[in-house]
């Protein structure tokens, strides 16, 4: 039974609420008799044969918490194996996810489409089980996770997805949103400082409706967490404003029926510490031998026999599918209830039930496109103070559309002035601020994203990309529909100096599979840069300027096609990005004028552009032209495109823009004297402390 609130030992220390079990070993290697005893040693043993198959993988975790997995998929999570993506249901997140055979396990045992061939061809080219979980390649798999933390701060995005959605739609009479996110962690989880900024967040917004577990086995991958952790990981969550389980035996079904019980009845989010013993049962048990890698054919014989499994290799006798599927049906028996309730939401209220249908959908509304402002030619406005004119201009016609910045709202331009905060129990508000936590903000995103229903987006100063360049990857793995703003694009931020100025982070971020990267010249292509972004299935980058940039004729430029000129000329051409657009129209009619007709090309997006057919590639940049690319950041990749550049192979310094673009040589005057070399006509110097033209 859980113990009441004991007295703090110091007046500003936590305590951790409730107590179940008891803390001995032979409550750890027990296993509860008859049935249930054979429904968790399935989830175990199917772990232990399908690592041992494909010589690889991590058996011992899934040991441990396999009476955990049992007592969430059959015993309490809403789920329904026939309907994976059901709205309503439950998300689950694995945030250890080298343990994947635990959630693998537990689908099929739950009757998901995922077949003991798959589990038995784990690891393997094309399975449906792959060695981390991944959403499309195994149903009931909601996110990638992998890199340590991200689960958590994914588990964080959805369940604050899940409140925008309830304050949204559910009425007095009709509860279409009221869902739970549950997530397994692990003591390196507990590491990561991305679990920190998350957690610190999910306590500060009171998610009563996230429940994490933490498998406290004191093992990593190198011997015992001895080694290098020794904090009160409980009291730590405490302080953030979590409630704080712990359950001493992980084998005790009514204990953690207890745990969750609590869990739900708080509306603080709840951490509940589970002790195990990795690789249970087995000769290893309780060591990093057993974490990541195959037990090896004895040790497997004689965790059969200790734990009492006598079947070969993949064998699941059927009382154990009867038992886990009888359970799991009284699960799945909330999906017909819940349509049924929502067949009456839609009478009583068609217009919202349609609406909801159209968020998760992922379909933006009709005629979004046309609140998008129109910027005059002519006018000087920086990327960054567009797009917040943008993004004010079309959020009342997104509703769904929601975000905010990693607490630089008001330089990022990214603040939705006409909407409320988001805060602890205010879920009207469209702004969410997420503190100086710029991993956390791109994982929880992710989390949000990959929930659905809402269409986000999170700000932050581009050098700043590097601290949550985890959560962008995995958004460009799982195709998330995330808007990634990064503003003060390049050394046109200033005096800040070289810690604040992005150099390499543009061919970085080209480098990313699945990512766009958007780097709009003036206003009217920033308003298309969000058009693309938002119509877009992945992740996109805005990168934005600080400094003003005029504005050009909008009938010429075209963010979808990734280029497009913007000044003609058949004598070379000019191919820039961002602010460096300008520059290259200053020099093409300082070329001009001496009889040189130098084209210019804006090129806001590399991945745009390569996807357009080579007709239009060669239309843009005719093959055997002489080519020179211009832009405040590093050469790599550019060679692609172009035979020379003008850019930044080091680092910037501190001192006015108007002066870092004088001596690094972004000026129309080192612009055209490299054109003049490409055509053979002078010496093409310009300022050799960037490095040489190229």
């Amino acid at each position: 039974m859980a113990e009441p609130m004991s007295p703090s030992p110091c007046a500003n220390q936590p305590t951790i609420r409730s107590r179940y079990g008891v803390d001995t070993l032979a409550g750890h290697l027990a296993t509860p008799e008859g049935v249930v005893g054979d429904a968790i040693n399935a989830v175990r043993f199917l772990a232990v044969d399908a690592v041992e198959r494909a010589d690889s993988g991590h058996p011992g975790t899934a040991m441990a918490l396999a009476p955990l997995a049992y007592a969430l998929y059959a015993r309490h999570m809403r789920h329904d194996p026939q309907d994976p993506g059901w709205p309503d249901r439950d998300r689950f997140v694995l945030s250890i996810g080298h343990a994947s055979l635990l959630q693998y396990a537990a689908l099929h045992l739950s009757g998901y489409a995922l077949a003991l061939d798959d589990i038995a061809s784990f690891r393997q080219w094309g399975s449906r089980a792959p060695g981390h979980p991944e959403p499309g390649a195994t149903p009931g798999v909601e996110v990638a996770t992998g890199p340590l933390g991200q689960g958590i701060a994914n588990a964080v995005g959805m369940a604050i997805a899940e409140r925008l959605l309830a304050r949204r739609f559910n009425t007095t009479d009709y509860a279409v949103v009221d869902h739970r996110t549950w997530a397994i962690a692990g003591d390196g989880d507990m590491m990561e400082g991305l679990t920190s900024e998350a957690a610190s967040l999910a306590g500060h917004l009171k998610l009563g409706k996230l429940t994490v577990f933490y498998d406290d086995n004191h093992i990593s991958l190198e011997g015992p967490t001895k080694l290098h952790f020794s904090e009160d990981v409980g009291n730590r969550f405490a302080a953030y404003g979590w409630q704080v389980l712990r359950l001493f035996d992980a084998a005790d079904i009514d204990a953690i029926d207890e745990a969750i019980t609590d869990a739900r009845h708080d509306e603080r989010p709840s951490l509940v510490i589970v002790h195990t013993h990795i690789g249970i049962g087995s000769p290893v048990v309780g060591t990093a031998d057993a974490h990541g890698a195959p037990l090896g054919e004895t040790a497997v014989a004689v965790a059969r026999e200790v734990l009492g499994w006598p079947h070969p290799p993949f064998e699941v006798p059927s009382p154990v599918y009867q038992h886990w599927q009888e359970l799991v049906a009284e699960r799945a028996a909330a999906r017909p209830r819940w349509q049924q309730m929502y067949e009456a939401f839609r009478n009583e209220e068609p217009g919202q039930a349609a609406e909801f249908e159209r968020v998760l959908a992922g379909e933006l509304p009709k005629g979004w496109e046309e609140h998008l402002p129109h910027f005059e030619p002519g006018r000087r406005i920086a990327s960054r103070a567009a797009s917040g004119i943008v993004l004010n201009a079309i959020t009342p016609a997104i509703p769904e559309l929601v975000g905010g910045a990693a607490d630089v709202g008001p330089s990022t331009k990214t603040l939705l002035t006409e909407e409320k905060d988001v805060g602890p129990r205010e879920w009207a508000g469209r702004n969410l601020r997420f503190g100086v936590r710029e991993h956390a903000m791109g994982s929880i995103l992710n989390g949000m994203a990959a929930h659905g229903g809402v269409r986000v987006f999170g700000a932050t100063f581009f050098v700043f990309s590097d601290y949550m360049r985890p959560a962008i990857r995995m958004a460009a793995l799982m195709k998330l529909p995330v808007v990634f703003v990064f503003t003060h694009d390049s050394i046109g931020l200033g005096e800040d100096g070289p810690t604040h100025q992005p150099v390499e982070h543009l061919a970085s971020l080209r480098a990313m599979p699945g990512l766009t990267v958007i780097r709009p010249a003036d206003a009217n292509e920033t308003a298309q840069a969000w058009r693309v972004a938002l119509e877009r299935d992945g992740p996109t980058a805005l990168v934005l300027s600080r400094q003003d940039l005029l504005t050009l004729d909008p009938t010429r430029v075209d963010v979808a096609a990734g280029a497009s000129m913007i000044a003609a000329g058949d004598d070379a051409v000019i191919v820039a990005t961002g602010s460096e657009v300008q520059l290259a129209v200053a020099a093409s009619e300082q070329l001009a004028a001496e009889g040189i007709g130098a084209r210019v090309v804006s090129m806001p997006s590399w991945e745009l552009f390569r996807a357009q057919p080579s007709e239009r590639r060669e239309d843009v940049i005719p093959p055997g032209m002489p080519s020179l690319a211009v832009e405040a950041g590093a050469s790599q990749g550019w060679r692609e495109f172009v035979e020379a550049t003008i850019s930044i192979d080091r680092f910037g310094a501190s001192a006015p823009a108007s002066v870092l673009y004088e001596r690094f040589g972004f000026t129309s005057d080192a612009i055209a004297a490299a054109v003049r070399a490409l055509l053979g006509r002078g010496d093409g110097t310009g300022d050799r402390s960037t490095g040489e033209l190229r």
